[in-house]
């Protein structure tokens, strides 16, 4: 283990250091039985977000692009996901790519699924739209 000895330099800030269950939950609005939580932001890094989105049993999140790539990675749980038919099983240490690809969520078994998602800090916008089906990404 290395500590500094004395001042930081200068320039430097201490690294923030927390647990992701201190960090406040946000609804999705556009998401059914989905939070969202804000891990590192803009305040700590400038250029990268990070989040964890948490989809209780029998919620999700609906079919979807955004306008920055969007790099996730399952933490728990089991999802259906997908882009374009077929879909996929998502579990736990399965890493997602969505660029500009229209994608959708929904929880599978009754346990909540989490993610997290890295993605750039400028500015993003998703598109939302409902399908006929559920199970073809339509809550």
């Amino acid at each position: 283990m290395c500590l500094f000895d004395g001042d930081m330099p200068k320039g430097e800030r201490e690294m923030p250091i927390k647990h992701a269950d201190a960090v406040p939950r946000e609804i999705v609005k556009a998401g059914q039985g989905t939070t969202r939580q804000v891990l590192i932001g803009p305040d700590e890094a400038p250029n990268f977000a990070l989040r964890r989105f948490i989809m209780e049993p029998g919620g999700g999140i609906p079919a979807h692009t955004n306008t920055v790539e969007h790099e996730q990675y399952v933490l728990r749980g089991r999802a259906k996901s997908g882009s374009r038919m077929p879909w996929s099983r998502s579990s736990p240490g399965r890493p997602l790519y969505s660029a500009g690809t229209p994608h959708w969520y929904e929880v599978q078994g009754g346990e909540p699924s989490s993610f997290s998602a890295s993605s750039r800090t400028s500015p993003t916008r998703s598109s939302f739209w409902t399908k006929r089906n559920k199970g073809d990404g339509c809550l």
